[in-house]
């Protein structure tokens, strides 16, 4: 302030109103200075405040929740935040002096640091992704930037480095490429994951000139399994086949879950030449057989498994991945269609087949509405005469004409159409069984019906036989239904078959024991069985006159039924040599083209017609 006059009170007073200083007139010359010096002190003040502030900012960054690390040029630790002791374990006291090489985990080779530091030394700057050691020996990842500080000559003075635990985000990554390429239940490799390393696969195979191998696995009757104990069981399976798997390969290989119980095996690098690779691959499959065709315990049921095997070769990128997966897959159809528990190799010819196959199972859907299937009855004889027939199922299509059960009843079991057919088998084979009751020549006739493990499988299948008896009005107290069974069906699972049998055999249903002999029955399950009756397979009756090995095995399971208290019938039966063997071995009924080929029933009952005559 500027004034002519003014006393000391008055003096006080201004500077208590807010003056810095005053000036009287007659002192002008100290005004320049005491301007310098109000500015000076305004600035000096100013300038204390944004000191102050940024310390704040700067100590408040240096306690975030990343660790931070301060080293001088040589490396050593100058500082670190409460951050880096909560992530590393090392207190302040324990770091300062040290070099960060006290973290170092040993995942990261020499060629990764020299990189760092070379990318550093560039650029000043460095980030990426490590794994270090904390303090409890315990490794784990961290996201890490490094920042030189430079002086006014450019010259490196510290370094900064700022990083954080990426545990949690790394499991979460992990979590996702599991979903994402791995099958949850298995743990194996999924479509998706085989696909990509498929793809790398056929183009190494073209720098190596090896071949390699794709083979399609599909486990048989799995789906009896599912129907019957349910898919937690079916789960377990499945688990312990991965694990059979990954036995039966080598650690390069690439076992995957497709879907189901669908299974893809890829082997890399087998040989130069075209049939020591296939050889190769064969071996592997045959032992992949091997392992899996037992029984497996899976909580205490006891389920015998076996599969099929379709094997394609892959050398190049001349055959697309789809092709080649599909290839695999017509020749594990393949396999199964010679009898299951099996490999083939795929052949050009295989796809023709599999296209006509594709075409007969979208006829057969329609054959059971469309009225297309007929039922063939074959006789069956005993010493006194006639005993009754066996139905057989034939499909009269409208342009192949009559069609062998042998190539549609697999398409049949393997589409779940087996089901609505066998059902409908039995209710036509009981509707007969009524006619007959009532006819007096007929009425002591019995008539067998195969059924297949899908249907036996069904939870249902008692109520579902009561329901046909009760629809078709059939006499319970001279009911003549007979049911074959195969010995893999009852052997599936016995306790439930049992169950079943037993269940029906008490309102008067008898069981056959089909093809016995082909099987893998023991005499402990066999005791334990409800049966009436074995049949002997036709392929140790064709040779019986001839063949001393099948004479003899017919004599043993003869001789072991009767201790059973067990009938038995011999189908196949041709020739009276076969025949005449047969009685004079126990055999107590028979069945063949010697008697009778099978026939619709319109020929079937003229002929008993005929013989009553």
């Amino acid at each position: 302030m500027v004034t002519g006059a003014l006393t000391d009170v008055e003096a006080v007073e201004l500077i208590h109103a807010g003056a810095k200083d005053y000036v009287l007139k007659d002192r002008l010359a100290r005004l320049a200075p005491a301007v310098r010096l109000t500015l000076l002190a305004e600035q000096e003040v100013h300038a204390r405040k944004v000191v102050d502030q940024e310390l704040r900012i700067a100590a408040t960054a240096f306690e975030t929740q990343e660790g931070i690390v301060i080293t001088d040029r040589d490396q050593h630790i100058l500082r670190v935040n409460c951050a880096f002791t909560r992530l590393t374990g090392y207190s302040a006291m324990e770091a300062l002096g040290k070099t960060p090489a006290i973290l170092k985990s040993g995942r990261q080779d020499a060629a990764f640091y020299q990189a760092m530091w070379e990318t550093l030394n560039r650029d000043k700057y460095w980030q990426g992704e490590l794994w270090n050691r904390r303090k409890n020996g315990e490794i784990y990842p961290e996201w890490l930037t490094i920042t030189a500080v430079l002086d006014g000559d450019g010259q490196v003075t510290n370094y900064v480095g700022v990083f954080s635990d990426i545990t949690l985000r790394k499991e979460a990554d992990e979590k996702i490429h599991q979903l994402a390429f791995y099958d949850p239940l298995t743990g194996l490799p999924n479509r998706r994951l085989l696909h990509d390393r498929l793809q790398q696969a056929m183009t190494s195979s073209v720098r190596s000139q090896c071949k390699g191998a794709l083979l399609f696995l599909d486990l048989d009757n799995f789906k009896v399994l599912n129907d019957t104990r349910g898919h937690d069981i079916g789960d377990l399976l499945l688990i312990e086949v991965a694990k059979c798997l990954r036995d039966c390969v080598r650690s390069g290989d690439t076992v995957a879950r497709i879907g189901g119980d669908e299974f893809i095996i890829m082997l890399e690098n087998l040989s130069e030449d075209t049939q020591q690779a296939a050889a190769a691959a064969q071996d592997v499959g045959e032992k992949v057989l091997k392992a899996i065709n037992h029984s497996f315990s899976l909580q205490g049921v006891d389920y015998h498994c076996s599969s099929s095997i379709g094997i394609n070769l892959f050398h190049g990128n001349d055959t697309g991945m789809d092709d080649l997966l599909r290839h695999a897959d017509t020749a594990m159809y393949q396999a199964k269609a010679s009898g299951r528990n099996t490999l083939r190799f795929f052949d050009p010819a295989m796809q023709i087949e599999l296209e006509e196959r594709t075409a007969l199972m979208e006829d057969l859907r329609q054959a059971l509405p469309l009225q297309q299937l007929r039922l063939y009855h074959q006789i069956q004889v005993n010493e006194r005469g006639v005993v009754g027939s066996e139905v057989l199922l034939r499909w009269q299509h409208p342009v192949r004409g009559l069609i062998s059960p042998m190539e549609f009843i697999p398409l049949a079991e393997e589409t779940g159409l087996i089901v609505p057919i066998g059902a409908w088998v039995l209710h036509m084979a009981c509707v007969q069984l009524k006619a007959w009751q009532v006819d007096p020549l007929t009425r002591h006739l019995r008539i067998a019906v195969n059924v297949s493990a899908r249907q036996f499988s069904q939870p249902n299948f008692v109520e579902q036989v009561l329901e046909v008896l009760k629809d078709t009005g059939v006499n319970p107290l001279k009911l003549g239904l007979e049911l074959e069974l195969t010995e893999s069906l009852v052997l599936n699972d016995i306790d439930d078959s049992i169950g079943k049998m037993q269940a029906l055999r008490s309102i008067g249903i008898r069981f056959s024991l089909d093809d016995f002999g082909t099987g893998q029955s023991s005499l402990s399950y066999l005791k334990r069985l409800p049966l009436d009756q074995i049949k002997i397979d036709q392929s140790f009756v064709r040779d019986i006159a001839t063949d001393p090995n099948d004479a003899a095995i017919v004599r043993t399971i003869i001789g072991m039924a009767e201790n059973l208290g067990l009938k038995v019938i011999a189908e196949g039966v041709e020739t009276e040599q076969q025949r005449e063997f047969l009685e004079r071995n126990g055999c107590h009924a028979h069945q063949g083209y010697l008697f009778g080929k099978p026939v619709p029933i319109d020929e079937f009952q003229n002929s008993l017609t005929q013989l009553h005559r």
